[in-house]
């Protein structure tokens, strides 16, 4: 039986409405000393220390927060998601099906000051399929069948159009070949688009930040070393949580919002 990426046990407790404000003014100190010259480790430390944050509350803290200049230049590089069509879209496919599948599980999402959508799950050299994987699939699929013009790809009673979602643009979804199980996740993306007949393509590359980039496309991703670095990114995950029920725990910890 496939497993879950839902919430840590301690992540109710953790992240309950009384911790928020602590979060948050630990989120706002980081992002002060972020913003003058400090390092992301050694200052994630120091923070983390002064309010006694737990291993899980320093990763949402630290994924959460930028310095406010790279907040500012990455939300300035935000496409909307339609804004899209014709021009294409690369996909960084595990950071975008994790978030999903976490989301749909239940897990805990947290809105960073850039605006991306972040969960605390990480990739150790190992994906394994769970039991939201097509289901996040679908989204995607749905999401993008929908910017392209193509009502009828979302649905199974309807036979789909030749090369639904060719209205998009190139879609491109790439996987880190070193990554075990890429191959099989690769076999159920490339299933997906025969049988909805969407335009997509999958790659398995030793790099995906640099491939991703290497393409010129807007990426779809929540990343923060391609948001650094990419011409235009694509909050895809952002798109589709108005999809979602029941939707999943989404906590902001920017004090400036």
């Amino acid at each position: 039986m496939p497993g879950h990426r839902g919430p840590h046990p301690e992540d109710a407790r953790l992240f309950a409405p009384t911790r928020l404000p602590v979060l948050r003014q630990a989120a706002a100190d980081l992002a002060w000393l972020l913003t003058r010259g400090y390092g992301a480790e050694a200052a994630l430390r120091l923070v983390g220390d002064h309010f006694q944050l737990t291993i899980r509350q320093r990763l949402a803290v630290g994924r959460s927060t930028c310095a406010d200049q790279t907040a500012a230049t990455r939300r300035q590089r935000c496409l909307a998601l339609d804004a899209c069509r014709g021009r294409g879209l690369a996909i960084d496919g595990y950071n975008i099906l994790i978030t999903l599948e976490s989301a749909l599980a239940g897990g805990y999402l947290f809105r960073g000051r850039d605006g991306a959508i972040r969960d605390l799950a990480s990739l150790h050299g190992s994906w394994r399929r769970v039991a939201e994987t097509a289901r996040a699939v679908s989204l995607v699929a749905d999401a993008l069948a929908a910017i392209a013009g193509d009502d009828r790809a979302s649905s199974a009673s309807a036979p789909p159009p030749a090369h639904a979602g060719s209205g998009l643009g190139p879609v491109i979804w790439y996987l880190d070949a070193p990554v075990s199980n890429s191959g099989r996740l690769a076999a159920l993306l490339r299933d997906t688009a025969a049988a909805r007949r969407l335009d997509w393509t999958v790659e398995l590359v030793m790099n995906t930040d640099r491939a991703v980039l290497a393409t010129g496309l807007p990426v779809a991703t929540s990343d923060s070393w391609i948001l650094d670095h990419a011409p235009a990114w694509v909050n895809l995950v952002a798109a589709i949580l108005p999809a979602l029920d029941p939707s999943p725990p989404l906590i902001d910890l920017a004090i400036d919002g």
